[in-house]
């Protein structure tokens, strides 16, 4: 939270009225022990952006202007693997955030998101606006990369360029369980075979994403809030005759108006991930398989397959078939 505010306070802003409108508690910046609600902090988050008028929160030699977290959004939804959308995010942040580089390496086994300074960005190594600014990135890249793939991805460890901060102990329940300090550069480590996965999000998806954003984005996907991938799993791997949103809630135990909450908070809904496995599906069985149109749509949930064939031709823009004929042909 400190460092959220420490580019106000550069350029001698008082933050206390954007603490006030968010819901933060006013003691909250000098008690160490003091814990924020994600919502609340989501609000100030956007609500500090909008006031220096920079995604970046004043922290770079140059602001990220508001609308850039739109489009690299939108530079990197249309790639085929999370491999790929991660190259195209850190193209993209090489032209717009001249401080620091990210890079995206593999070796062996294991990937590695690295964000390294291009120039010092504070005299101390520890001051909490530098701190701030690498945590703040690597939520952005990890969180993005998880909304991408519909799912949590698991970083093995992370090593940060900076001494052990009075909160690390909240980099458990954010990043991973296994953080280091004092690196001579960022490293967050993963499995290799993660870049492999398709990006399971589209156009249509992004528009409900983007609302409340750039805030939200602190929202997703933190190690205890993986309520989207929970409800997937729940719906299997097949629509016929699958659990309505009721049921999806007794069977995670909790109540409807909590999932409904909990989906909001991880920058999705229900429908849209209920449409996201049924668009994945359908693909995969008129690539894969043989089975006929209307078979597939019973599959999916639909009672009629005309009903379908709608759906498909607004993801695809083409008709199952025609689909089909085209993906055999290229094959």
């Amino acid at each position: 939270m400190t460092g959220m505010v420490s580019g106000l306070r550069a350029r001698a802003l008082d933050p206390a009225p954007l603490l006030a409108s968010s819901g933060v508690a006013g003691g909250t910046l000098t008690d160490p022990d003091a814990r924020t609600p994600i919502a609340a902090y989501a609000e100030l988050y956007n609500e500090v952006v909008a006031e220096l008028g920079d995604e970046g929160f004043g922290l770079f030699s140059a602001p990220l202007r508001p609308g850039t977290f739109e489009f690299l959004c939108r530079s990197i939804v249309g790639a085929a693997t999370l491999g790929e959308a991660l190259d195209r995010a850190a193209r993209f942040l090489a032209v717009v955030l001249p401080d620091l580089t990210v890079r995206v390496t593999v070796e062996g086994d294991r990937a590695r998101i690295e964000i390294e300074e291009r120039r010092v960005l504070q005299a101390r190594v520890s001051d909490p606006r530098r701190v701030f600014a690498f945590e703040w990135l690597l939520r952005l890249i990890h969180g993005l990369a998880c909304w991408l793939a519909g799912r949590g991805l698991t970083l093995d460890e992370v090593r940060f360029p900076y001494p052990r901060p009075a909160h690390a102990t909240d980099y458990a329940l954010v990043y991973t369980e296994k953080s280091a300090f004092d690196a001579a550069m960022l490293v967050a480590t993963l499995d290799a075979r993660l870049l492999a996965l398709p990006v399971r999000r589209s156009e249509s998806d992004l528009a409900s994403f983007l609302e409340g954003a750039p805030g939200k984005i602190s929202m997703l996907y933190r190690r205890d809030r993986d309520t989207a991938r929970a409800v997937r799993e729940a719906l299997g791997r097949s629509l016929e005759g699958a659990p309505d949103f009721d049921a999806v809630a007794r069977l995670l135990h909790i109540s409807p108006r909590s999932l409904h909450r909990r989906l909001a908070d991880e920058g999705t809904s229900f429908r849209a991930i209920k449409e996201s496995l049924r668009r994945e599906l359908a693909l995969q069985r008129l690539e894969k398989t043989r089975t006929s149109v209307a078979e597939i749509a019973a599959e999916l949930g639909y009672s009629e397959p005309s009903a379908f064939f709608r759906a498909f031709r607004g993801w695809t823009g083409a008709s199952p078939s025609a689909h089909r004929k085209r993906s055999r042909g290229a094959a």
